[in-house]
């Protein structure tokens, strides 16, 4: 197995690591960090050995342009033999041969011979654009490639490895590039990998259902069969083969679609990877997690009239699929861990590309309606009712042509807006049932999933429990059918190599996704203010913008039940919601908690002063405060402001720089950092006020040169090594390689 992520230097100086540890260790190091998931530069994925051998491509994954489906080449399911790749259109990047010859070895070679200049600006011709046109040679290629594009060796755009760091890379690839060698699985993992395909295949009706239900919800979780620092990965797949012989992956589009046989069954498999923090998704799966499953799904008093098929009209509206399986259970299943649940869009193949998300403000705090304030059996009725109109886009031919119907999806969404309008008026009229405090889930008191914090940066996102920051310019509410939605859109019913119009549907409809959220929320506050609080949020929107969710009722006028005594309503149910949900105080992320009284008097003057300054920050910065014993790591985060988010182009004609701000937070938060900072806890105020003072791109400059860490800077690695330390020291479980393809220090 590759090592976790303890500092190289470390590594170089441990006797006991052999000279393959240590290369795959300098692998995971300094070329992972741009190597890993969807968008790994020409598809080149190193977080697997599987993805050397199997090498790159020209093909995009992302691509705006693309008017039909593409081909899907994802690693461990759409080939499984490097034949089957080359037939995919894969070039080798190693050579069998002759090591030497081989594109990696040359391209790590050619760094050395023309290194980056030391400090300063980067020469020019370097084109760090996620869109840019990727050269990917291949070995009769590189010849050219090298005369053209001299300082473009690897590590792309960073300082090239130290000496002996290359010689001990190049000469692994010399000797075969030998893969890393798995430890044996423990006798206890073991027996939980036999209990749990025992338990996901069970033929009776109600485990059948619910295997089902949490393949479709756990497809992407990274499962760990046991709580140490650096556990065995699994996923959960599906094959036609049963437990107890040699997988073989049932590879379809998506989690829902017909397996193509009746016969198949749900099995684990071990993910021999480096773990990249873009892409990985923790989750438990113990006896303990079977056992709740078990009270949950088998226990719980219903029964399976028949199970759904697969066919693809309904295959993706869970409404109709598991309307057996009671609604609060459902809903308990994805509260237990929502932050899991939501982080599935955010670190989900949907998370790339301004599209997808630019439909999200840059924070906002999500909360929870409590499962116990449902009527089940009555909630449980009406979703019945709406399921169809409740049924989501989906990719049907996978081209233009599915653009076609969606206005049919807007229809259905907004007849069952005015139905949802008239159940809720209802509700309040008959059963008493309006929002207030109480009707918030608090996590059970002990769940510390009950609130989050979503931030977007800019084609990237994070979420993270608690609420963190000052009051957010919005928040949502969610209830168990928005929660499924966002989850069938966004994360089973997405495809990474769909059609553009498969994109765009979705980024309409999360659209309305949002703008529920957001009313679901606005139900907890005074009346009067609740239209002049949406009109503000969608300043100079189309009237269709604003008005789709917010459909005039009689619950729109009802008011609320809560003693409001402030000018700042929003702010008071927030502060409310603070003190009445466990964990909303992110405790973890409160800079107050490892800062000097001096760096956190700074720092919160940075956070609470609002303007066109903030505009220059990256959305991304880490910031390393050092001096004596200290060696922490704070998160910068911009938080841009905008008239509105529901136009899908022209975002920098909505842009308001005077509302921007920024969040600052103690630890890591964000997979993509596109600035590190290195600052002594001395300059901290000094610091703090010259990002105040940023008047325009030269100031900027300037800020990056006084304490940045810059591409050109010796001590770049250094820097990320020690981030790496000091995040898998914060969460061993969630700890993983960063990524530098949007890194800006330039």
């Amino acid at each position: 197995m590759l090592l976790g992520n303890a500092s190289l230097a470390a590594a170089e100086a441990d006797d006991s690591l052999n000279a393959d540890a240590r290369a795959q260790k300098i692998l995971q190091q300094r070329c992972v960090v741009c190597h890993a998931c969807y968008d790994a530069p020409c598809q080149l994925k190193l977080e697997a050995h599987e993805g050397l051998v199997r090498g790159a491509s020209k093909t995009l994954v992302y691509d705006s342009t693309r008017l039909l489906a593409g081909d899907l080449t994802r690693l461990f399911d759409d080939a499984h033999s490097t034949e089957a790749w080359r037939e995919k259109g894969f070039y080798p990047v190693l050579d069998e041969t002759s090591a030497e010859r081989g594109t990696l070895y040359r391209l790590l070679t050619l760094k050395q011979e023309h290194p980056m200049p030391v400090g300063g600006d980067l020469p020019e011709g370097f084109d760090f654009d996620l869109h840019r046109d990727q050269q990917c040679p291949k070995s009769g290629e590189f010849d050219e490639f090298a005369r053209e594009y001299p300082l473009w060796g690897m590590p792309y755009g960073l300082p090239g490895l130290k000496p002996e760091e290359h010689q001990l890379l190049t000469q692994w690839l010399r000797d075969g590039a030998r893969a890393p060698a798995q430890a044996p699985l423990s006798v206890r993992v073991e027996d939980e990998v036999a209990a749990w395909e025992h338990f996901l295949n069970v033929p009776d009706d109600k485990s059948r259902l619910m295997a089902r239900y949490l393949y479709e919800h756990l497809f992407l979780a990274a499962l760990y069969l046991e709580t140490v620092d650096s556990p065995d990965w699994f996923r959960v797949v599906r094959s036609y083969t049963a437990p107890g012989t040699p997988l073989e992956i049932i590879n379809s589009r998506r989690p829902y679609d017909d397996p193509g046989t009746s016969e198949f069954y749900y099995r684990l498999q071990r993910m021999p990877i480096v773990v990249a923090a873009k892409s990985h998704q923790p989750y438990r799966f113990d006896r303990a997690r079977r056992d709740w499953y078990r009270q949950l799904f088998l226990e719980a008093d219903y029964s399976v009239a028949t199970l759904p098929d697969y066919d693809p009209r309904f295959a993706g509206n869970p409404f109709r699929n598991f309307a057996a399986i009671p609604v609060r259970n459902r809903y308990r299943f994805l509260l237990e861990d929502a932050e899991f649940t939501i982080m599935n869009f955010i670190k989900g193949p949907v998370c790339r590309g301004q599209i997808a998300l630019n439909v999200i403000e840059d924070r906002f705090w999500v909360m929870f309606m409590d499962p116990d304030a449902m009527d089940p059996e009555v909630d449980a009725a009406f979703l019945q009712r709406e399921s169809d109109n409740l049924r989501l886009p989906g990719a049907r031919t996978g081209s233009v042509i599915d653009l076609l119907a969606w206005r049919r999806y807007a229809r259905a969404h907004k007849r069952y807006e005015s139905a949802k309008a008239t159940y809720l008026d209802t509700q309040y009229r008959e059963n008493g049932r309006a929002p207030g405090i109480d009707t918030i889930w608090d996590g059970d008191g002990v769940n510390p999933n009950a609130s989050l914090t979503i931030f977007r940066h800019i084609d990237t996102a994070s979420v993270v429990k608690g609420f963190v920051g000052d009051t957010p310019k919005t928040a949502w509410v969610i209830t168990y059918s928005l929660l499924e939605r966002i989850h069938y859109l966004l994360v089973a019913g997405f495809d990474v190599y769909g059609a553009v119009s498969h994109q765009l549907e979705s980024r309409l409809y999360m659209d309305f996704l949002r703008m529920e959220g957001e009313f679901n929320f606005l139900m907890f506050l005074p009346a009067d203010t609740r239209q002049p609080l949406r009109d503000y949020w969608y300043r100079d929107a189309p009237k269709s913008a604003r008005d789709h969710v917010f459909t005039q009722s009689a619950v729109i006028e009802r008011e609320s039940p809560l003693p409001y005594t402030s000018a700042d309503p929003k702010a008071e149910f927030l502060g409310w919601m603070r003190e009445h949900i466990h964990g909303a105080n992110a405790a973890n992320f409160d800079y107050r908690r490892t800062a000097s009284g001096t760096m956190a008097d700074a720092f919160d003057r940075l956070q609470a002063t609002r303007g066109a300054h903030n505009r220059f920050l990256p959305a991304v910065s880490f910031i390393n405060v050092i001096g004596g014993r200290r060696n922490e790591a704070y998160t910068l985060l911009h938080d841009a402001g905008y008239s509105n988010i529901a136009q899908l182009f022209q975002e920098e004609e909505r842009r308001l720089p005077e509302e921007d701000a920024v969040t600052v937070a103690a630890g890591f938060i964000g997979a993509h950092p596109n600035q590190f900072f290195q600052v002594h806890e001395k300059q901290v105020p000094l610091f703090v006020a010259d990002i105040l003072a940023l008047q325009d791109e030269e100031d900027m400059d300037l800020l990056r040169y006084r304490y940045g860490v810059l591409r050109t800077s010796p001590w770049f690695w250094a820097v990320s090594d020690r981030f790496h330390t000091l995040q898998r020291a914060q969460d061993p479980l969630a700890a993983g390689m960063f990524d530098y393809n949007r890194y800006h220090g330039y």
